[in-house]
């Protein structure tokens, strides 16, 4: 018999588990961000410089990339349950 449906559920709730947890993480990363922006001054374009300016485009790619990571890590977890 094929366990493949059998552990399709158990996949699917690991999955939803693993996207919880990461937005709840995401939250307390939300104020680190807060405070790295307002110590390097990203909120005033004049009085800062080119490292400062890529130190603040990837302090504001933090969100997106770890919304990407949890995304990618439930789908991971869904799909290998149909391969192996």
């Amino acid at each position: 018999m094929n366990n493949k449906a059998q552990t399709l559920g158990l996949a699917i709730v690991s999955s939803i588990m693993v996207f919880i947890i990461g937005l709840m993480i995401l939250n307390f990363v939300m104020d680190e961000i807060t405070v790295a922006r307002a110590e390097l001054g990203c909120a005033s374009p004049a009085t800062i410089t080119d490292g400062t300016k890529l130190l603040c485009l990837a302090i504001d790619g933090t969100v997106p990339y770890w919304i990407l990571l949890i995304l990618s890590i439930a789908i991971g977890t869904i799909t290998s349950r149909f391969v192996l």
